[in-house]
């Protein structure tokens, strides 16, 4: 990463954390559906997607969701969906789980609508072949999570258009301060988009229960979790 990237991505993140947690402009979606609105709007988008209401909980819808049978279900904050829960419908045995986790990680990291992320990332979250899962959670209470973010909507085209800028201007790895000064706003603006990802993450861990495992994802949209103000 250019070392003057780095410098304004340090000054402007706090000026622009604000500005990102309070300036909605898109939202983590599901399926292309905002996770936005309320609860039985939501479900009707859902049911529109081919998933159908639980013969248990007219909360909960039944479908298929990236190859697995799973159950959908949501969280609401002043009546707005916040949340959307996708749970594996069936549990399955220790070496699957771990199969299934770190396809879902690959699967994720290959996923251009996700920010980039270190390569480090896979060696952080992937379950190791040898790793006995059901000692770790039960005796040293670990949590098998990982967490992604999805890109805003402009954080692709912004990012396209700055490099198309640097090259035009100079072909050295970093820019002197004309140069700088020129790219600063389209900096500037990246820099914005990339915390509004922060509002937009997408995480998943394995559930335990009685020695069988399974997934669950959440489709999160920050900016409307309840953040206290109520109280």
């Amino acid at each position: 990463m250019d070392k003057n990237f780095k410098k304004i991505t340090q000054i402007f993140i706090f000026l622009i954390l604000p500005i990102a947690l309070y300036g909605q402009k898109d939202v983590t979606q599901f399926l292309d559906i905002p996770i936005d609105g309320f609860k039985p709007e939501m479900i009707k988008k859902l049911k529109s997607k081919g998933y159908t209401i639980n013969r248990y909980s007219e909360d909960i819808l039944d479908g298929e969701f990236n190859g697995t049978d799973v159950n959908i279900g949501m969280a609401t904050n002043n009546n707005k969906v916040w949340r959307i829960a996708v749970m594996d419908a069936n549990y399955t045995d220790e070496i699957n789980i771990k199969i299934r986790f770190n396809n879902l990680i690959r699967q994720f990291m290959n996923n251009e609508r996700y920010v980039s992320e270190p390569d480090s990332t896979i060696a952080k979250y992937t379950i190791p072949k040898d790793e006995d899962i059901s000692y770790e959670i039960t005796v040293h209470k670990k949590r098998y999570e990982a967490i992604f973010y999805q890109k805003s909507i402009k954080y692709d085209s912004l990012s396209r258009e700055l490099e198309r800028k640097k090259e035009l201007l100079t072909q050295k790895d970093s820019l002197n301060d004309k140069e700088f000064k020129i790219l600063q706003p389209l900096i500037v603006e990246l820099v914005t988009e990339s915390m509004n990802s922060i509002n937009k993450p997408v995480w998943f861990m394995i559930d335990e229960e009685y020695g069988k495992y399974r997934i669950l994802m959440y489709y999160e949209n920050e900016y409307n979790k309840a953040d206290g103000s109520g109280l």
